[in-house]
């Protein structure tokens, strides 16, 4: 082959961080999506400030990422009472170099396309094209196993490939046939968005009753300067008897307001309105909270996992996306000290796989939730004070320990060197800084 070339299996957000990460160092890569067309699609996300140093290094800065979302400011939690467990600053605010934003999932995907597209070409990125399968060849190349949306089935080569296709991963399907099915811990989420006037901070995460019975609610735009008005993301879980699995239809399908609410029709406080915000909603979603197992490994030969193929976690840690950009850049950088080679993804795997699948089990015990659990163990769910039930050391203490166990304790990042060194590129081999 002329050139190396890296083969990426999904164009969602983490083979679209990968796929501008290698556009960035000079490796040519080509993205193959399933869907026919990029549509805006989903509700909201969180990016965390160690994600949007990356997205910053990338070139993209506050002004797009105001345009898909708006920095977050506050996370809370909230007894079922309304009375408050737990808060903190976030972002910029809380000492961070880098702002935390809360987006529109499907619009900031867009905005990744849109910019790697403008920066590598229209034919860097094969729409209607789903990678099912892989073969590692004898001459140090990979094959992709590519069918299209006709239903015609093409062979690619390259130098190597990444499975960034999520959850649902045919790459990992053969790279571990023997893996458990996905696992369903019995929470059924509930999500939509509904344009309504933010609550507290005005840019506030808020969650809101019990680890099994709850509301999480953050605004994912700027208040509109007429009416006051934002867009405002809501997700409404109940913890349910997960013996027989999950029995409905699909992993996430619209739904019914009335399907659910009756669930919250009690939640309203002099500062919030639950079953006013559901009502309004413009769109709302059912699908159950799910992860993987953890695997041994990410990598076979010259095929490599990352994103949600990798580590599909909860999303109570609010860093499933964060992590698969982190995931894009650590790539970088084993690229840029042992070239487009298997050992750079054998080097990705060492520095990830451990402690990323140690995450997605403390993810599974709630992440930052579970202080909610030691509420409800503690009083029930219900209190006057919190201080009462929860000392307000015990509380920083928990909250200190998930964010170092996630990459996000403040210091440790504000004082870290760049994932990428600026101008670094493959071709130039520069040193990879300590």
């Amino acid at each position: 082959m002329a050139q190396p070339l890296v083969m990426i299996a999904g164009g969602g957000i983490g083979g679209l961080a990968t796929a501008l990460t290698l556009n960035q160092i000079g490796v040519p890569c080509l993205v193959f999506e399933a869907v026919r067309e990029l549509r805006p699609l989903g509700v909201g996300i969180n990016i965390q400030p160690n994600a949007v140093r990356e997205l910053y290094d990338l070139g993209i800065g506050q002004d797009d990422l105001d345009k898909v979302g708006v920095p977050a400011k506050e996370w809370a939690l909230v007894g079922l009472n309304g009375n408050d467990i737990y808060s903190e600053t976030r972002g910029m605010l809380a000492g961070y170099n880098w702002p935390q934003y809360a987006v529109h999932r499907g619009q900031f995907h867009v905005m990744l396309y849109d910019t790697f597209v403008a920066r590598a070409g229209k034919d860097a990125v094969r729409l209607g094209s789903r990678v099912t399968g892989y073969e590692n060849n004898a001459d140090g190349t990979v094959t992709a196993i590519v069918e299209g949306a006709d239903g015609t089935t093409s062979r690619e080569t390259g130098t190597l490939l990444i499975g960034a296709d999520g959850i649902h991963s045919s790459i990992r399907a053969q790279m571990h046939p023997d893996q458990p099915p996905i696992h369903w811990g019995g929470a059924i989420m509930w999500r939509g968005t509904t344009m309504a006037k933010p609550i507290r901070s005005g840019s506030s995460f808020v969650g809101l009753g019990t680890h099994q019975h709850r509301m999480v609610i953050y605004p994912i735009s700027h208040p509109d300067p007429d009416t006051g008005l934002a867009m405002i993301n809501w997700i409404a879980e109940l913890t349910v008897d997960n013996s027989e699995g999950w029995k409905n239809s699909g992993w996430f399908k619209p739904v019914e307001i009335d399907d659910f609410i009756s669930h919250f029709e009690g939640w309203t406080y002099d500062w919030l309105d639950v079953p006013a915000l559901l009502r309004g909603a413009d769109v709302a979603y059912e699908n159950p909270m799910i992860d993987r197992d953890p695997v041994p490994t990410w990598r076979d030969g010259n095929v490599v996992l990352m994103g949600d193929a990798a580590h599909a976690m909860y999303p109570t840690g609010s860093n499933g996306a964060s992590q698969a950009i982190i995931d894009a850049r650590v790539l970088g950088t084993c690229l840029l000290e042992h070239g487009v080679s298997p050992d750079a993804l054998a080097a990705f795997d060492e520095a990830l796989c451990g402690p990323v699948s140690e995450l997605i089990l403390r993810n599974r015990g709630a992440g930052p939730f579970g202080l909610l659990n030691m509420v409800d163990e503690r009083c029930g769910g219900e209190f006057d004070s919190i201080d009462d039930v929860i000392p307000a050391e015990e509380r920083a203490e928990f909250m200190a320990k998930y964010k170092a166990a996630a990459g996000f304790a403040i210091e440790k990042l504000n004082n870290a060197p760049r994932t990428i060194p600026e101008g670094a590129t493959v071709e130039t081999e520069p040193a990879i800084q300590a």
